[in-house]
Order: C-alpha cells, then sequence, then structure tokens
C-alpha cells in the first residue's frame, strides 16, 4: 500500500483543507474495511498499528495504548518489541514514567516529538533509536486517554501531510474499535443469557422449583458469595470446568 500520494482537496470533520487523491482515498476505504472486518476490540487494534506503520507516511513502528491521569499506562498493541520498550519506560516495565508528550493529549488531539536527541522527548526513546513521534489521540475522558502512537527512526520524519492522514485513520480506527467493542458486547449477552438459562433450568430440576424461583435463587446465591451471575451459572452448568 502505497505511503505518498497523489493530491486533490477535500474536507474531513474539522481538518484543513487536506490533499486526498484518489490512492490516498482507496488506502483509506481499505484501511477502513480490514478494521471493520476484525471480530474483536483486540484485532481491531492490532491491525490498526500494522495499518499505522502502512498509512502513515514516516512511520517505522506503531503502538496503542491506555494512559492513566496519574501517568499509569498499559500498551494494548504494538508493531514490534521496540513500541513496547519506548512505550513501557524504555524497557524499565513500569508503566509509570512520565511521557511529557502524551501530557498534551489531555487538551489536544496530536503530540509530536520532532527530534529526541534534541531535549524535546527523552533519553529512552533516543537510546532505542526512535527519533520522531507523532501522538494521536483515539479517545479520552476524564480518567484515561487511548493513544495511538507512531515512531520513525529519522528526525523530523511526520510532515503535514503524516499528521493529516494520522487524523484521518484515527477517526477510522475510533469508529471501527466502537463498533468492535458492541459486537463483544452483543455476543457476550447472548452467551450470558443462554448460560443464566441453563442454570435456571438446572435449579428447576434438582430443587423442584419453577423458573421465578430458580432464578431468584441463583441471584440471592451470587450476592452471598460475591460472584458474579454469568461466573455462578457457569460453576453451576459445568462444575469441573471443562468448557472456557
Amino acid at each position: 500500500m502505497p505511503k505518498r500520494f497523489v493530491v486533490a482537496t477535500s474536507r474531513f470533520s474539522d481538518l484543513p483543507r487536506f490533499p486526498a487523491g484518489l490512492e490516498l482515498a482507496e488506502a483509506l476505504t481499505e484501511a477502513a474495511r480490514r478494521l471493520h472486518e476484525t471480530p474483536t476490540p483486540d484485532s481491531t487494534l492490532e491491525t490498526a498499528v500494522r495499518l499505522a506503520v502502512d498509512l502513515v507516511p514516516g512511520a517505522d513502528h506503531a503502538g496503542i495504548s491506555v494512559v492513566e491521569r496519574d501517568d499509569r499506562r498499559s500498551t494494548l498493541a504494538w508493531t514490534d518489541e521496540v513500541v513496547r520498550a519506548a512505550e513501557e519506560d524504555g524497557g524499565a516495565g513500569s508503566g509509570t514514567g512520565r511521557r511529557p508528550y502524551w501530557h498534551r493529549l489531555w487538551t489536544a488531539p496530536v503530540a509530536e516529538v520532532e527530534d529526541s536527541e534534541n531535549g524535546e522527548g527523552d533519553g529512552a526513546l533516543a537510546g532505542l533509536g526512535l527519533r520522531s513521534v507523532l501522538s494521536l489521540r483515539l479517545r479520552a475522558d476524564r480518567r484515561r486517554l487511548t493513544v495511538l502512537t507512531a515512531y520513525a527512526r529519522k528526525p523530523r520524519a511526520f510532515d503535514e501531510t503524516a499528521l493529516r492522514i494520522g487524523r484521518l485513520f484515527t477517526a477510522h480506527v475510533g469508529i471501527a474499535l466502537d463498533s468492535a467493542t458492541v459486537r463483544e458486547q452483543l455476543t457476550e449477552a447472548m452467551r450470558t443469557r443462554d448460560l443464566i438459562g441453563q442454570a435456571t433450568g438446572i435449579l428447576m430440576e434438582r430443587m423442584d422449583i419453577d423458573a421465578a424461583g430458580a432464578f431468584d435463587s441463583l441471584v440471592r446465591a451470587s450476592q452471598r458469595e460475591n460472584v458474579k451471575l454469568r461466573d455462578l451459572a457457569r460453576r453451576i452448568v459445568d462444575p469441573h470446568g471443562t468448557t472456557p
């Protein structure tokens, strides 16, 4: 998939006039298709980081992380281990160190480091051979950020075109991630309903009570043992834990 595009003009969301030639339009359409084909949020994230390297001009690596207000971080998807090292404090693994440019994302959709060796990044990035950073906000609320970050081995690797393509791409990722999350929740709800129905049936037969009494018994046991209803139902249906 090409990373440099023939230019024309278009508009998207709040972005300024943007080069969007046929090659770019086709690339983004294909990326959106591949994102929406993913069956789970995890697979959406994994696909997104691979596509980010293909689409964003200058990108050599990419990762998606969650950043908490207290600076705790966890990396959700990555293209290679250098990304995990970069996002987990240069290999320290604590996930609690600061990335100053990420803090800008609480108030802005994009944060950049043009050259980590010029004091605007940090020594850990430069030590990993990562000179340029382009971080884009995927989701944000009062407690946490979800961030897509592209990394490059060259300084000043991300120009205005990379920034705008990155913002277009993250919009697609966000929509696909929301869709995958809803699908997963609906699937889990159906599985939970079936599981609770099976457990209720077992209790009806075992205790010689009707459906309402069996369900009430299940709810009371869940509250008494402080166990989620679905987990308790799973224990009744599969006491030996032979099914996932």
